[in-house]
């Protein structure tokens, strides 16, 4: 099955409790059986019917806490600009046409013209990009004998494309769609790697270690104990020096592995972000020897429904040394996408 268990530490009762959850979940996977009610990873903390993930930690209360963090009213602008040329994964495209200059007019006895853009892409999917819950799964055998592709909070992929006919269909996702996130409204953390390893940039399939992050925590005067669920923490490979050069961008990139995966599942934030095109290590020879693909995605997304904001850029940040911050990040409400672009902020 894959699944993934991680215990870093903890009291005997903790190491009990993990004990159980494994025999328990050996004896289901013995027989086969994940049902529609209970699988490995469901249902969510959130409940059952859930489709929001960890933007659930973003109450009144988070937001009332996360303002009183402004002090100066500095804006810091943490996304890249849209455009043609910027890095794209796989076969992604994104193109943006004004039609004709002008694209209507003159109208009115006072010759009133427009522009308009028509814009082609795979829009929640490219430049600085918001992973929604709908995004990853992974592919299961069920009780029934069958194999069904699920995704956070046990929903499958048959239950989210719904009927062609009168459902979102192959124009949306009827479960899990970024419709269903609430806007993200919070503090924000940066963990600066790079500048705790004091270079411009990680190199190529560095795995950042929970030793990395907590040198980074410790050299920037912050406390592991003062983060809080709902936090969105945000890490730093300097890797958005390469956004210009789409080929070097895209090879191998540095990040996060299964040890800090665990790590940040204790700490329950709101989201994740970083300045490359996934967050986590890409051709990591940890990840070979069971040739996983995604597996970050899937222990955090897809298992514990910690969204993830990719393509960000901190050196105006880190210019200031500012690693505290009001962060805001809306998806966009697009009925049924996998994910959504934006334009995140941190405001100090």
């Amino acid at each position: 099955m894959g699944l993934f268990f991680c215990l870093k530490g903890g009291s005997r009762m903790k190491k009990l409790r993990f004990a159980l959850a494994v025999l328990a979940l050996a004896a289901v996977c013995q027989a086969g059986a994940q049902t529609s009610a209970e699988g490995p990873w469901w249902p969510s903390r959130w409940g059952p019917e859930d489709q929001a993930g960890s933007s659930n930690w973003i109450t009144p209360d988070k937001v009332m806490e996360s303002i009183a963090l402004v002090k100066t009213g500095k804006i810091y602008e943490l996304g890249q600009v849209y455009e043609r040329g910027m890095p794209l994964y796989g076969k992604r495209t994104y193109s943006l046409f004004i039609p004709s200059s002008p694209t209507g007019g003159p109208m009115g006895n006072n010759d009133f013209v427009f522009h308009d853009e028509l814009l082609v892409a795979e829009i929640g999917q490219v430049g600085t990009q918001f992973d929604g819950l709908g995004h990853v799964g992974r592919r299961l055998r069920m009780a029934d004998g069958t194999t069904q592709d699920v995704f956070y909070n046990g929903f499958t992929a048959a239950e989210m494309r719904g009927d062609i006919l009168t459902e979102q269909g192959p124009y949306g996702l009827d479960k899990l769609g970024v419709e269903q996130v609430r806007p993200f409204i919070t503090r924000g953390l940066l963990i600066d790697i790079a500048g705790y390893k004091g270079v411009a940039s990680l190199d190529h399939a560095y795995e950042v270690t929970v030793a990395d992050v907590r040198g980074a925590l410790k050299k920037q005067g912050m406390a592991e104990s003062g983060i809080n669920p709902g936090d969105a923490l945000l890490f730093r490979y300097g890797w958005s020096i390469h956004w210009k050069d789409a080929t070097k961008y895209n090879r191998e990139p540095p990040g996060i592995g299964m040890e800090v995966a665990e790590w940040i599942v204790e700490k329950q934030p709101s989201m994740i972000g970083s300045d490359q095109w996934q967050t986590e290590v890409d051709q990591n020879p940890s990840n070979a020897a069971d040739k996983a693909l995604g597996p970050v995605h899937l222990r955090l997304i897809t298992e514990e429904g910690i969204m993830n904001l990719e393509n960000m850029v901190f050196d105006t940040l880190v210019e200031d040394e500012v690693y505290e911050f009001l962060f805001v990040f809306t998806p966009i409400r697009f009925k049924g996408a996998t994910g959504s672009p934006g334009r995140p902020i941190a405001i100090r």
